[in-house]
């Protein structure tokens, strides 16, 4: 039965899936109600076709490409599309050249969509500037990198910035239920029969990604053989056929500085169990072990202090130990300092005493070194009296006073 369904298939047919199932209005679109419900900003600019630059950035398989999609079905301007993994410079400006001549010749403005955004140099960034600031194109960039790190300030700075969020596991279902209803564009000509507790465990394992999901429905449908006229998918077949999850995670990115963030507010918390899930995310990503002990090394200071002195001292030894043995080992002596350092008391007095001071010595609070406390191991420092009254406190074996400091601020407080 599939391979006759093949066979005669048009060429859209043929495409993956979850290309065909783009949608092409705003009521087929699922997800991102923040961007897209009723009276947002971004729905009723796109309705309305009254649409100013934005970048549109997020994880995989959360929309963008089809947002841009639906923009180009909705906007009476005319719409193009570039990938910026296969555009350069003279590509962009042709672009650019050709939307002046329409705007000139009969006021229709551009909608330029780019794919992968994040790709662009600098320099191509720089082309785009002038012809976004005056309005002769509409930029509408696609990328899964957080714009503020990978995009010149002066787009971002003439750009709504969109962030879409994972899709939550309704919304992946929803979309499941309309591919394997749509005779046209979906798998609608199969006489398919899932369970629902099947589309919930695709709709759950996908990870908000409606492209995986829509992917995995798709393999397990054509590869089933039918039985009585009907192809059964069963949990087995698409455990089968879901690829293995992919851990989203850039290590130049939001997820990396996220993840981190996480890993350490954690262990500051003392929420062993949520630490040790973090550590075990930005492990099985590829995170460099060094960078994790580097900022393991800094919290045993900054948050556990003198609260456990010997803090500092195993964080440290768990950096040497890391560098020593590397991975997969190294995740056991990872694992066993993130559960001492958010077991352990917390304290940031040391930490707080060195801010404040800082901020004094930062803000003209300067003082002059005492006489008695300057250095005097050079010949004729006696002569300009330095160091002149000092007390070497060893000789004194009941202690002494005396004033290393005009202030009498206290910055540690224990």
């Amino acid at each position: 039965m599939q391979d006759l369904f093949l066979e005669n298939v048009s060429h859209k047919q043929k495409l993956p899936l979850a290309v065909r199932m783009r949608p092409e209005s705003l009521q087929d679109f699922s997800g991102q109600k923040h961007l897209l419900g009723p009276d947002k900003f971004l729905r009723r600019s796109i309705e309305a076709d009254r649409l100013s630059s934005l970048i549109l950035y997020g994880p995989p398989g959360v929309g963008k490409t089809s947002l841009g999609f639906v923009i180009s079905k909705t906007t009476n301007a005319h719409f193009v599309i570039l990938n910026a993994a296969f555009s350069n410079v003279s590509e962009i400006k042709k672009e650019i050249s050709q939307a002046r001549a329409r705007l000139k010749a009969g006021g229709k403005k551009t909608v330029l969509f780019i794919d992968e955004f994040h790709r662009l140099t600098r320099s191509q960034q720089d082309v785009l500037i002038p012809d976004t600031e005056t309005g002769t194109i509409v930029l509408v960039g696609a990328t899964t990198n957080n714009p503020f790190f990978f995009i010149s300030p002066a787009l971002t700075s003439r750009s709504a910035i969109c962030e879409l969020k994972p899709l939550y596991a309704e919304d992946i279902k929803e979309i499941l239920l309309r591919a394997l209803a749509d005779k046209e564009k979906g798998l609608g000509m199969l006489a398919i029969e899932v369970a629902p507790e099947v589309l919930d465990f695709i709709a759950l394992e996908s990870s908000g990604d409606a492209r995986t999901a829509l992917t995995a429905l798709e393999i397990a449908a054509m590869t089933t053989k039918p039985r009585e006229g009907r192809v059964k998918i069963t949990l087995d077949t698409i455990r089968n056929c879901l690829a293995q999850k992919n851990i989203v995670y850039d290590r130049k990115g939001d997820y990396h500085y996220d993840t981190i963030s996480a890993f350490i507010k954690s262990v500051r918390g003392s929420d062993v169990d949520s630490a040790l899930y973090w550590l075990a995310k930005m492990l099985t990503a590829g995170e460099d072990p060094r960078f994790i002990c580097r900022r393991l090394v800094i919290l045993s200071a900054e948050d556990i202090g003198l609260a456990d002195t010997a803090a500092l001292v195993l964080a440290n030894a768990a950096y040497q130990a890391v560098e020593y043995i590397g991975m997969p080992e190294a995740r056991i002596v990872l694992s066993e300092i993130t559960i001492y350092l958010a077991k352990a008391p917390k304290s940031n007095a040391a930490y707080k005493a060195i801010e404040s001071a800082m901020e004094d010595v930062q803000s003209g609070l300067t003082e002059e070194v005492p006489q008695h406390l300057q250095d005097s191991h050079y010949k004729s420092a006696e002569k300009l009296g330095r160091g002149k009254g000092y007390k070497y406190p060893h000789n004194y074996s009941q202690g002494v006073y005396q004033e290393y400091r005009k202030s009498k601020k206290k910055y540690y407080q224990p």
